[in-house]
This record gives C-alpha cells, sequence and structure tokens, in this order.
C-alpha cells in the first residue's frame, strides 16, 4: 500500500468537525468503512439511514441490518420508491440524478427531524472518473462526501475496512439494480425482478463480481476472471441457460469483455 493511515486520520478530523451526522448506508464497501469511522468518532451522533426499494435486493438490506445491529448503531429504513419518480422509468441519462435527489431530499428531512447537523455519503475519490450525475444531487442538496474529501481510493478504503475487521473488506461492488438497463429502455417492477433473481442464482452457484445487463428478450452476463473459468463447465452454462430462461429471458449471452463499472455508460 503507497498509502499510510494519515487519510484516515483526517476523515476522523474531518468527521468529528461535522458533530453530528446521517450516514447514507447501503450496506456496501464504502458506506460501511464510513458509518464504523462516524460511529467510532461521533458515537450515537452518527446514525444510519437505508432506502429500502424494488432496486435494492433484499440481501444488501439484510446485511445492511445485521452490521448495524452487530455495532450497536441506530438505523433507519425509509422505503424509496424510484419507480414513482417522474420520468425515472423512462430510464433518462439522468436517471442517477432524479433518484439521489428523492433519496437524499428524505435523509436530510430525517436528520433534521433528529437535529442532526449533515447528511454524508460513501462515494470515495475513484468516482470522480466516470459518468455519475448521481454526485450533482449530492452537491446541489449539499450533501458532504466524507471519503472523496481525503482523496481515499476503493483500495484503500478496503485496506482500512480488512484493518479493522470489516466484513465487507472484499464484498464485491454492487450499483442498484436499474443500473442494468441500457438509458432509454424502460424500467419496471417485473424486469428489476427477473435481474434480481438472475444476479442471485450466479451468487449462489458461488460467482464473486458479476452483472446481469437487461436488452429485452436477451440478458448479457459479466463477470471476472473467475466467473469465465467457472463458466468453461458446459454443465454449469447448461443450468444457467435453463434458470434464465426460466426467469424469462430468450438468449443468455457473456460479455467477453468481461465485468466494468458502468459498462451502460460506454453508449454515451
Amino acid at each position: 500500500m503507497n498509502n499510510n493511515s494519515n487519510k484516515v486520520d483526517r476523515l476522523q478530523e474531518y468527521l468529528k468537525s461535522l458533530n453530528s451526522l446521517a450516514v447514507a448506508f447501503s450496506g456496501g464497501v464504502d458506506s460501511t468503512f464510513l458509518l464504523k469511522v462516524a460511529h467510532n468518532v461521533l458515537g450515537e451522533k452518527a446514525i444510519a439511514v437505508t432506502a429500502r426499494s424494488e432496486s435494492f435486493p433484499k440481501r444488501e438490506l439484510n446485511e445492511a441490518l445485521a452490521f448495524t445491529k452487530a455495532n450497536g448503531i441506530e438505523h433507519i429504513v425509509i422505503d424509496s420508491e424510484e419507480l414513482d419518480i417522474e420520468g425515472f422509468s423512462h430510464n433518462p441519462k439522468n436517471r442517477c440524478y432524479l433518484c439521489k435527489t428523492e433519496l437524499f431530499s428524505k435523509i436530510k428531512g430525517i436528520a433534521e427531524a433528529k437535529n442532526l447537523e449533515n447528511v454524508v455519503e460513501g462515494s470515495n475519490i475513484d468516482d470522480n472518473g466516470d459518468y455519475r450525475p448521481g454526485l450533482l444531487a449530492v452537491s446541489e442538496l449539499g450533501i458532504k462526501s466524507p471519503l472523496r474529501y481525503v482523496e481515499l481510493t476503493k483500495d484503500e478504503i478496503r485496506h482500512f475496512s480488512k484493518e479493522m475487521g470489516l466484513p465487507t473488506w472484499n464484498k464485491q461492488s454492487f450499483a442498484c439494480l436499474s443500473s442494468r438497463f441500457p438509458y432509454g429502455e424502460t424500467i419496471t417492477q417485473d424486469r428489476l425482478q427477473m435481474i434480481d433473481q438472475a444476479e442471485q442464482y450466479l451468487l449462489d452457484l458461488g460467482f464473486y463480481q458479476v452483472r446481469v445487463r437487461y436488452h429485452g428478450n436477451l440478458a448479457r452476463i459479466e463477470t471476472d476472471e473467475t466467473g469465465f473459468n467457472t463458466l468453461l463447465n458446459s454443465e454449469i452454462r447448461d443450468k444457467i441457460h435453463a434458470k434464465l430462461k426460466d426467469i424469462g429471458f430468450t438468449y443468455i449471452s457473456l460479455d467477453l469483455k468481461g465485468y466494468r463499472t458502468g459498462s451502460m455508460n460506454e453508449t454515451l
């Protein structure tokens, strides 16, 4: 690791300066690390808020709930129905902006009701490179991004999470299920459930980093090198093909470039 723990020291000082806060908590690598450090520094003046929605798998919610319970952190779960947001289901290029605006407005309301001075979220410095309209909503609403502020990278967050004994240090990257659709492709509850079922099946088979992208009647699977090796087994390929057809896809394909974040942004 090129870096020492100075960034963590700076993060602790920064969080201390915020006095009290609500963490937008998904249970992923970044927000878990942020929440734990915030709770270590601020105690009960740091709470977690998680949004339950159609694009957030139940396994992720359950992991988030288990973490806050195990660490004695106050945790509020709210409902965020993205599909009710005007224009969201048409999947425009600013879909993430629409969603984050609604989500963070709700979290700000909770923070104000509980007399907490700030709302923070877990994007890291690596997130500056991709097309992320959600960060515009973060900026407009005055949400703080402590991990970006101290310039922590994803690898550093994993490193420090491991040092702290956090169960998420080697958890796969996750983005909401709505990110599986090409821009302009209508997002529906049924389609989100198809994606969720397909990805859950692959995870249950032992795949680590995997996405199922929705292209009408075609499912495009992105996976890592280990996943490619798993797919060399024709029996496993046949099982996946049968399962995804049962879920509702006609054609099941493998993306030869493999897993990468933001692959739907390649058309922009």
